[in-house]
């Protein structure tokens, strides 16, 4: 079964995961969040506790559709020491999957050189990891199979562009319209 999974690592920024989340599942996505340690509790990096829907162990990488990596600190970090997710996106970029971070989570992307002759984006400071990118700052970007958001401010419109990449523009455009974006 395909998964559409968003991983969380102690110290996740939780807007940058719970607003994508948010926006995916009201526009019918079936997205899960995935803890990539064995507790399905999880705090974010405002001590904000969040259950996940699964523990990265009961995932299998051939399942995973999409990856979704928030940022924040020591959530990108931990995400970026977890040798289970290094072994899920390792099979996903091989495979050409989906892949999505924002804010420090991009320099997981970067550090594996999956980012190599891309345009790319990130929290500022974290553009030293995205190797061989082409920083752009930009709130996001997209190319290729990677979507990327720079930071907390770009939540929703990172989760809007993987909405729209998942489910089409006019799907995006109606949760726009729901949520009062537009």
């Amino acid at each position: 079964m395909n998964k559409i999974c968003l991983f969380l690592a102690e110290g996740f920024e939780e807007s940058e995961a719970l607003l994508p989340l948010d926006i995916l599942r009201r526009g019918g996505v079936n997205a899960i969040t995935v803890s990539v340690t064995a507790e399905k509790t999880v705090k974010g990096s405002h001590g904000v506790p969040v259950v996940a829907d699964a523990v990265i162990g009961e995932i299998k990488k051939e399942d995973v559709e999409m990856i979704i990596l928030p940022g924040g600190l020591p959530g990108a970090t931990n995400l970026d020491a977890s040798s289970a997710l290094d072994e899920i996106i390792m099979d996903a970029a091989a495979k050409g999957k989906l892949m999505a971070a924002i804010c420090a989570a991009p320099m997981v992307y970067g550090k594996r050189g999956l980012l190599k002759g891309k345009k790319a984006t990130c929290y500022p400071g974290f553009d030293k990891y995205l190797d061989g990118a082409e920083y752009t700052a930009n709130l996001v970007e997209i190319q290729d199979n990677f979507i990327l958001g720079k930071g907390p401010a770009a939540a929703a419109p990172f989760g809007f562009a993987i909405l729209e990449r998942l489910a089409g523009q006019d799907k995006a455009e109606e949760v726009k319209k729901g949520m009062l974006y537009i």
